[in-house]
């Protein structure tokens, strides 16, 4: 029962881009009949996965709509690796092996984030951007951020002062010991 509401909803909501009609002559009476239009797509999604694919012969047909196609990606666990020229240093190759759950995954944000030396870099761009953020509105917050940047020497001293972030897990053991004392 509920199957058929869905189709009918799906009909209604998200009507199909081919219709394939004929006419029947049944009976000395015209009618038209519609053709269900399927299409089926054999393909290896997977790529280089590393999860245990079924031999092609064992595999069965999947339905992969807009709705569930971020499930059937985490099923399949596709998987990319390659090497690209390293345009940021210029020195040989940079490996790269990206393994994508949903489609989120593609988004230039999520890739640079699971590369190592372009993590770096967006991570510099969030906090240049928070920079910016926090200085809009303030008067003569961009006065002093030029004459920083313009002065080598004052940038050498401001930036031996930065004190780097604790890493997340020595915050939780220093929290565990103050605990035990």
């Amino acid at each position: 029962m509920a199957q058929a509401n869905s189709q009918k909803f799906i009909g209604r909501n998200r009507a199909p881009r081919v219709q394939i009609e004929y006419d029947v002559e049944t009976y000395g009476s015209d009618r038209k009949v519609e053709l269900p239009f399927v299409v089926g797509v054999m393909s290896d999604l997977a790529g280089a996965s590393l999860v245990e694919q079924p031999a092609l012969a064992e595999r069965k047909m999947m339905e992969i709509d807009v709705d569930n196609f971020d499930a059937r990606m985490k099923s399949l666990c596709p998987r990319v690796a390659l090497h690209v020229k390293n345009t940021l240093s210029g020195e040989g190759d940079l490996p790269i092996d990206l393994t994508f759950e949903s489609m989120e995954d593609f988004s230039p944000a999520a890739i640079a984030s699971r590369v190592d030396s372009l993590k770096k870099l967006l991570e510099a761009r969030s906090q240049l951007a928070n920079l910016l953020t926090y200085m809009d509105g303030k008067s003569g917050a961009e006065q002093l951020i030029s004459q920083l940047l313009a002065d080598p020497a004052l940038l050498a001293a401001v930036g031996g002062q930065a004190k780097p972030a604790l890493p997340m897990q020595d915050d939780a053991s220093d929290a565990d010991q103050s605990k035990d004392a």
